[in-house]
């Protein structure tokens, strides 16, 4: 209990952990700087979207509601990590009660599940509506969409539920410092002082399943749709099918490729810093959420046109 005293200043024993990362990084107020304005990026660029939407019934599609979740998952994802980042690094504030701990574990997972889920999500929007044209409104209505998300929301909280709980329930009877920039369930259920074998199994299989099982789903969309994309007659036909994927493609490749990236270089050790790794993984994970609201407002030349017309009506309301 040597380290927790240190850290809180006091000899008294409690239940909560002590969040330490970064502390042999020399810049650590850079990286909180910069997480900083990704968080008031991620917020800016995810309400604006949200606007837009509420605003214009036009908008007000099957695929837009997918893109509107996603816009709630990267706001919901980014507000879970980052402003407790601040107190912990920036005034040293870094208790954390046993409940705000594993509550804090429970919806980092959660909205982290729902990332990719989202993404799956509007791959299927995307194959329908490139290779049924004319049935998409039928197939794929507001209500079905609707259907779906809650169904993923449920397959995410099921997900997360048991692994949280059970971790929850180990007891910590030796070290309560936590070495990670937030209660993450690996770092967290390490320091139990029991068999943990299950708990790693479980994590493990978890982490695949979510991360491979929409990527998977992902490139068989992709298939599909270069196979109908093929058959079109014209090649008119076939670029703008491609330019309907391409967005999506860009924010797969958004997620995916640093979350690889991290991966590979934790498992090689290519990182030897333990404080370098958190902060690589940690803006891998924030970074997707500040760029998907730009990347769909750049790429679809619907939003991009409505998303003009809200600051210029609002410049001008101002005006008057």
């Amino acid at each position: 209990m040597g380290f927790s005293v240190l850290y809180n200043g006091t000899g008294s024993s409690d239940d909560g952990f002590y969040i330490t990362a970064f502390h042999t990084l020399g810049n650590k107020n850079y990286l909180i700087l910069a997480l900083s304005i990704i968080y008031i990026i991620t917020l800016m660029g995810n309400f604006v979207l949200l606007a837009v939407f509420i605003m214009n019934p036009s908008l007000q599609n099957p695929k837009y509601v997918a893109v509107c979740n996603l816009a709630v998952v990267d706001i919901s994802l980014n507000s879970v990590i980052i402003p407790q980042m601040v107190p912990v690094f920036v005034f040293n504030l870094n208790y954390v009660s046993f409940g705000t701990c594993f509550s804090q574990m429970f919806f980092l997972h959660l909205f982290g599940d729902m990332e990719s889920f989202s993404l799956a999500l509007l791959a299927y929007d995307r194959v329908i509506a490139i290779c049924f044209p004319l049935r998409y409104l039928t197939i794929n209505t507001n209500l079905r969409m609707l259907l779906i998300l809650l169904g993923i929301w449920t397959l995410a909280f099921l997900l997360e539920v048991y692994p949280v709980a059970l971790a929850s329930s180990l007891p910590y009877c030796a070290s309560r410092v936590v070495q990670s920039c937030c209660c993450e369930h690996g770092p967290v259920y390490r320091l139990a002082c029991s068999d943990i074998s299950f708990n790693r199994k479980l994590a493990t299989a978890k982490t695949l399943a979510v991360l491979l099982g929409p990527l998977s789903f992902i490139i068989f969309t992709y298939a599909v749709v270069v196979v109908a994309v093929l058959k079109f007659a014209s090649t008119t036909q076939r670029w703008k099918a491609f330019h309907t994927c391409l967005t999506h493609l860009l924010l797969v490749l958004v997620y995916y490729l640093p979350v690889i990236l991290a991966y590979v270089l934790g498992n090689l050790r290519l990182v030897q810093s333990s404080d370098l790794l958190t902060a690589i993984l940690t803006v891998s994970v924030t970074l997707p959420p500040m760029l998907n609201p730009i990347i769909y407002s750049l790429k679809t030349e619907e939003l991009r046109e409505k998303i003009i017309k809200l600051f210029v009506k609002t410049k001008v309301s101002s005006h008057k």
